[in-house]
Parts: structure tokens; C-alpha cells; sequence
């Protein structure tokens, strides 16, 4: 259910929700899939509108406009990549280096949907800052990572850090090892967070930064 407590930003305009990980951000067209988290926030803001999305498995911040005109300047920042956004995830192994970048052009796998893969030859450019946070050791080392993406490919976390050898925690769709999450002691979830959002108030147009504490 969506409570209050989700709630990290409200005025006139915009919602800013921290979206549980396991919960669509919008209906999928299955019955099964027809719960969400933009179905949840309509039962409370009717004119709740989608801005954008993050994958199911996904945690943290999420804009909703609350009126055609907000939704329509977001959308715009979000196309010009004014928006900023900052990811928490756990990764398997310990990079070699404490910092690094990760670009790749990426298509999507049409025979294995909804999966994206690495193309160099009809793929879009993507970038990616990483960041070494805290390594962890445990009967095989893990480490957490800060995550600056610099373009807003789909999955693009997922395939950048399984490109370096260094998938996320708990992704079943790219790196599907069922154990693996269990041996580190960690409950079963896909380990990727969004932890801080930075966007231009569509009314206001003062930069405003909202920021979801991390759960792991």
C-alpha cells in the first residue's frame, strides 16, 4: 500500500516518492503486472502524472507531476539531461580501482526482451561514473558503489556493471544466480537504489534536490 511516510516532496506541482523495490513504477499490460506505484498514488492525487520510471526491482526516487503543465517541464529536463541522478548498489567482487567510468552504446535485445545488450554498431551512447563507497568481505567479497549516470539508456546500471565484471546483487535478469544475494546474508532483491534526484521546479524553476536514504 502506499503510505505517507513514501512521501519526500509535495506542493501544487510535483510528487517526489521513494518507490519500494518489487513494485512497477506504471501498469504493465498483464492483469498480473496492473499494480503499481502510479496506481497506488492516483488513489490519493487523481491527477497524479508519470515523468519517468525505474525498473521494478529498483528503490528510491520518483518524480510524479501533478498537473499537465508540470509534467510537461520535467519531461522537457529530463529530454535536455538537466535532471541529475545519484544510484546506491551493491555489486559482486571489489573493483580494482576506486573510481572509474563506463561508456557503452546499448540496444536492446530484441530476441530477449526486455534485456539490453552492448552494440557498438546501432547502440546509443550511454555513460556512467562509478564510485567506490565501502568493500565488503565476506566468503566472496562484494562492494557498494555510488552511481552518476550520465544518460538515461534502459538498464543501463545493470549492463554497465555486468560489462565490468561486476554485476548488481540480486539481478536475476542479467546475472541470474539465485544464491548469490543468500550467501552475502542479504535478503532477496535486486541491490540498485536511487538515492538523490536533482531538478529545476517546474513553477519555480529553483533547483531543488530530494533524497531517499538508502535501505542497504
Amino acid at each position: 500500500m502506499f503510505c505517507k511516510h513514501h512521501i519526500l516532496l509535495k506542493d501544487d506541482h510535483c510528487l517526489v516518492v521513494d518507490k519500494p523495490s518489487a513494485l512497477l513504477s506504471v501498469p504493465g499490460k498483464p492483469p498480473l503486472h496492473m499494480d503499481s506505484l502510479l496506481q497506488r498514488v492516483q488513489q490519493f492525487y487523481p491527477n497524479a502524472e508519470v515523468v519517468h520510471r525505474l525498473d521494478m526491482g529498483t528503490s528510491g526516487v520518483l518524480i510524479f507531476a501533478l498537473n499537465k503543465w508540470a509534467q510537461k517541464q520535467l519531461h522537457a529536463q529530463f529530454r535536455e539531461r538537466l535532471i541529475q541522478k545519484d544510484y546506491i548498489a551493491l555489486v559482486q567482487g571489489c573493483p580494482k580501482h576506486h573510481c572509474g567510468s563506463i561508456e557503452l552504446a546499448l540496444s536492446a535485445d530484441w530476441p530477449n526482451r526486455p534485456k539490453q545488450r552492448v552494440d557498438f554498431m546501432a547502440g546509443k551512447a550511454s555513460l556512467t561514473h562509478w564510485r567506490v563507497l565501502h568493500r565488503y568481505q565476506h566468503r566472496s567479497a562484494y562492494t557498494k558503489l555510488s552511481l552518476k549516470p550520465m544518460t538515461g539508456r534502459s538498464h543501463q546500471l545493470r549492463v554497465h556493471l555486468k560489462s565490468i565484471g561486476h554485476p548488481i546483487l540480486g539481478d536475476v535478469l542479467y546475472h541470474p544466480q539465485p544464491d548469490c544475494v543468500i550467501e552475502f546474508g542479504l535478503s532477496p532483491r535486486l541491490y540498485l537504489h536511487a538515492d538523490t534526484i536533482r531538478f529545476y521546479h517546474p513553477m519555480t524553476e529553483q533547483l531543488v534536490k530530494v533524497t531517499a536514504c538508502s535501505p542497504f
